[in-house]
């Protein structure tokens, strides 16, 4: 079940209408961007997604458009994260409706969560749908809980989960979470990085693939630098990662005396696919600020002389 989910997986933004629905056609676009791009799948309602501001409905609208016009190409994993199990449950029935062939969850959060309602949140998911990949999705900035290796593989070894995908921040523990892998015998257990910027790196501690966010901008690019880690060719690799991390300067354009780095980020990755025609407006769910004139002409800038089109 899990080969498929190996290699360049980017979490796919929500690009909207001026009444905050979902600008399926813009979607569209960026689907086709992507695959283009030589992409290995496409994760749907992920952090980039803004899938937190997305109502239920904004959610079904953003999955199934993600699935249909994909149409078999790649296949599709989906975000299913809410802060306790039975909101989880709706979502897991809308991302199976929808057609998603994998699902993706946090720890809980809002709560105070021990490590024994970890463990049965996602032990009730898998019930949910056993028979399709669940990978958990650690991201303690965001939900202030850490899936540690041992967590991780206690999970995998029962049955509860495929792989995780790492926005811990930490490479160290990215490497862990690859050694208690091996040393559990688990191959099939998949460990994919979050972290745009250390690619290479993560791919020699031997993650199995890379969800960038950066990868709605330039999809080709981390195709690319993911063939040369798995090929070995390291000094390569590391001369494209550089290249591709010139790129995040615009998830940086936006001035942090006004708004967070989520404004920024999303802000700097929907604006560029403004400036490349695959998106109609760069606008993000409120309360996210918009970034001015000044900040959209840095991003242009950055973009034309990176080179993409």
């Amino acid at each position: 079940m899990t080969a498929t989910f190996r290699g360049v997986i980017p979490p796919v933004l929500t690009p909207f209408n001026a009444d905050f629905s979902v600008d399926t056609e813009s979607l569209r676009r960026l689907v086709d961007r992507l695959i283009d791009g030589g992409v290995d799948g496409l994760f749907a309602l992920g952090s980039s997604a803004e899938m937190a501001f997305l109502t239920r409905e904004n959610r079904r609208v953003a999955v199934s458009t993600i699935v249909d016009q994909a149409a078999g190409r790649v296949p599709v994993i989906a975000g299913v994260i809410d802060m306790t199990t039975p909101r989880v449950a709706e979502h897991v029935a809308d991302a199976l409706a929808s057609g998603a062939q994998g699902l993706v969850a946090t720890a809980p959060f809002y709560v105070r969560t021990h490590r024994n309602e970890v463990i049965e949140h996602f032990r009730l998911i898998h019930e949910m749908a056993p028979d399709v990949p669940l990978f958990a999705y650690n991201i303690p900035i965001c939900v202030h809980y850490t899936l540690d290796a041992g967590l991780l593989i206690e999970m995998a070894a029962a049955g509860y989960i495929h792989g995780v995908k790492d926005s811990g921040g930490v490479d160290a523990a990215t490497r862990a979470m690859v050694d208690a892998k091996r040393a559990a015998g688990l191959d099939e257990f998949l460990v994919l990085t979050g972290s745009e910027t250390t690619v290479d790196l993560a791919y020699l501690c031997g993650v199995d693939g890379v969800v960038p966010g950066l990868g709605n901008v330039d999809p080709a690019g981390y195709v690319e630098l993911a063939r040369l880690c798995t090929e070995g060719r390291w000094e390569e690799a590391a001369a494209l990662q550089t290249k591709i991390t010139s790129l995040f300067g615009i998830a940086t354009a936006g001035d942090p005396a006004r708004m967070g780095g989520s404004s920024a980020g999303l802000g700097g990755f929907k604006a560029a696919l403004v400036h490349l025609g695959v998106f109609d407006s760069g606008r993000m769910a409120p309360p996210h600020q918009a970034l001015n004139d000044e900040e959209l002409a840095v991003i242009g800038r950055v973009v034309d002389e990176y080179g993409l089109k």
